[in-house]
Parts: C-alpha cells; sequence; structure tokens
C-alpha cells in the first residue's frame, strides 16, 4: 500500500461523502461498492443488471455492517437514459463510472449494443455528472486503447489503431473526457485497466474473463481451450489495485486531473504461464488438476501482447505497491472455489438482492 493511499483512507474515514458508482452490480463496482461502505461513505448504485447481479450486492450486504449498508442506495436504472442518469448524481460528490459492456468478442459479435452503451452512456453520465457539478468523475478505461501499436511496456502516451469494437469506444470515451475539460472545464479521469481479476468475477457465459473461466473449467474437470499458441501475452492486475486508482484519481490534485492513468502491475504473464499459476494455485486449496489445455484458433480483435508503464501513476496519483499476480490468485482463489461449488449445487437466482 502506498503511503498517499494510506493516507487517502484514513482521510476518507475522517470525512463522509457520497459517492454514485455506475454498474454498482458489476464485478469491480461490487468491490468499490464494498471499500467505500466500510470506510463510513455513503453510496448511491446505478445498474440495469445488463451485466451485473444482483448476488453480488447481496454478497456486499453480507461482509459490511448492517449500519454500513444503510448508507447505500440503490437505484435499478440505464446509462443510456439520460433522466436515470440525472437521478443517480442528484446530491454526489464523486463519480466513478463503471458501467459497460465490456469484452472484445461481445463487441464484435454486436458492435451496436456495444455503442450505445459504452459511448451514448458515457456521454450521459459525463452531461449529468458535469450539470450536477460533482467534485470528481473517475471513469474505466481500457488498455484496449493500445490498440495494434508493437511498443512495451505500453505508456499512456502512445496508442496505435483500435483493434476492435469495444477498443473505438473506450478511446472516444478518452476524448470525450477531454473535449468536455477544454469546453465545459470539466476535468475528468481515465483509468486504463488491464485484465483485471479478483472476487466476483463472474466464470459463466461466452464473454467470461480468461482468469475466472478457466479456473472454472480446471475445477470441473472440463476442456480449458487457449486461443493461438499460448504465448499471448498480458499484465494480469488484482482487484485491489483497480480500487487503491479509484480513491486515489477521486481524491486526486485538479493538476492531476484531465488525463489517462494505466492500471496494472507492470509485468507480463502468457497464457501458458497463466494456465500454469492457476493449477498451482489451486493446488494451494487442495484442488489438483492434470488436464493439459486444448489449443484453439487466435480471436479476432485480440492484440498479441500486453504490459502496462505504472510510472505515471505512481507519480501523479500516488499509485503504490501493486500486488503481483501470483498473490492476487492466493487471495482470489478461495472465493472461486467457494462459487463455482455453490452455484453448481443451486442456482445463483435464489440469490436476490432487495433494494432498501
Amino acid at each position: 500500500m502506498s503511503e498517499r493511499y494510506d493516507s487517502i483512507r484514513k482521510q476518507l474515514k475522517q470525512n463522509p461523502q457520497t459517492w454514485l458508482i455506475t454498474g454498482v452490480a458489476g464485478f469491480i463496482g461490487s468491490n468499490l461498492l464494498e471499500a467505500l461502505l466500510a470506510l463510513g461513505h455513503r453510496v448511491v448504485g446505478l445498474d440495469d443488471f445488463s451485466t451485473g447481479y444482483r448476488r453480488n450486492l447481496d454478497e456486499v450486504r453480507a461482509i459490511v455492517t448492517p449500519e454500513q449498508w444503510k448508507r447505500f442506495t440503490f437505484i435499478e436504472g440505464d446509462i443510456r437514459n439520460s433522466a436515470d442518469c440525472a437521478r443517480a448524481v442528484a446530491g454526489v460528490d464523486h463519480v466513478l463510472h463503471e458501467a459497460a459492456l465490456g469484452s472484445v468478442p461481445r463487441s464484435v459479435h454486436d458492435p451496436i449494443a456495444t455503442h450505445e452503451v459504452n459511448l451514448s452512456g458515457f456521454l450521459n453520465m459525463l452531461v449529468a455528472a458535469h450539470d450536477a457539478n460533482v467534485l470528481s468523475f473517475t471513469y474505466a478505461a481500457s488498455s484496449s486503447t493500445y490498440g495494434d501499436h508493437p511498443g512495451l511496456p505500453k505508456v499512456e502516451d502512445t496508442i496505435g489503431q483500435p483493434l476492435s469494437p469495444y477498443a473505438v469506444t473506450k478511446y472516444a470515451n478518452e476524448l470525450y473526457a477531454s473535449v468536455f475539460a477544454r469546453t465545459y472545464g470539466f476535468n475528468t479521469i481515465g483509468l486504463r485497466y488491464f485484465n483485471v481479476f479478483g472476487k466476483r468475477q463472474d466464470p459463466n457465459g461466452a464473454y467470461a474473463a480468461v482468469i475466472p473461466k478457466w479456473t472454472a473449467a480446471l475445477i470441473d474437470g472440463t476442456e480449458v481451450v487457449i486461443n493461438g499458441d499460448g504465448e499471448t501475452s498480458r499484465d494480469f492486475c488484482f482487484i485491489d489495485n483497480v480500487v487503491q486508482a479509484n480513491l486515489l484519481a477521486a481524491t486526486s490534485e485538479p493538476s492531476s486531473r484531465n488525463e489517462v492513468y494505466n492500471v496494472a502491475v507492470g509485468g507480463r504473464t502468457t497464457l501458458n504461464q497463466l494456465y500454469e499459476e492457476l493449477k498451482a494455485a489451486l493446488a494451494q486449496n487442495g484442488v489438483h488438476c492434470d488436464r493439459p489445455p486444448v489449443y484453439a484458433p487466435f480471436r479476432a480483435g485480440d492484440i498479441r501482447h500486453s504490459q502496462a508503464n505504472v510510472e505515471k501513476a505512481r507519480r501523479l496519483l500516488g499509485y503504490g505497491y501493486a500486488i503481483p499476480l501470483a498473490q492476487g490468485l492466493a487471495e482470489a482463489m478461495p472465493w472461486y472455489i467457494q462459487f463455482i461449488s455453490t452455484t453448481g449445487a443451486e442456482s445463483i437466482e435464489n440469490h436476490l438482492f432487495r433494494p432498501v
């Protein structure tokens, strides 16, 4: 944990404010909710459950105290609806905009839906937050913005051509944010996430991220499919690093805003290495898997290598120690095992969040 992050957490405990988290029922959104409620803050959450889950909110409710949970207000709504956005930002100090349709393959399959949510929805939120005069607006950008640029590690001011509709929408978010700074004086911060993983990340569905999807397959004894030769590499980033970056960004100095920052570890792991890391993490929890992976063709729109330079975030935001892959897997694996075993026994739809 960085010195600034430690200091900010202490300050936040002493000075409760009101935060809006869009996509609050999602993987990243629910982890941000848990962190802010634990610090004693008031949180408004906006979600339409298109990709988020009621069970994620149930889990947060079970973790925090009843008094902390009372500080959470949930709005079921859609960022494509400007009225929902305006209602959600009313009386809010900080906005953490996480709502989006993720996944490169999903965007290739359905570019129109990706555009409507990630671009029209983003613009709705920018307008609503500007009109509400919020103190800060932090949004989820993406490492996909680097596109076909071959340089490693990735540095914020050097990008290539986008390789998917998803990447186009995320780059356009950054352009809109920059225009709002120049035209309206509304400064934001974009966080380019690199392959985030951790608890409450869904292992099911066609567009599941690689770590939960492979973990579920290894536990169930089913096929692990590696697209390509397995030498594709990624900078896998544990969810706690993302929580740190969001809180640092929202409380940063005005001089650090109207910028985008890489959020990652600064490491590089091939898919073949990841497969072995997952088997090792499972073995530490008593789950042993010997089935070899199956190799399939490369996926359309995927970049070959990804690794972040996080120096800018360190220098301007105070982003400190980033939990590496092995440690993150060790922390996340008990949750994955518990979740997969539970959802295999009973329907997840039995765990329903009820707004208070």
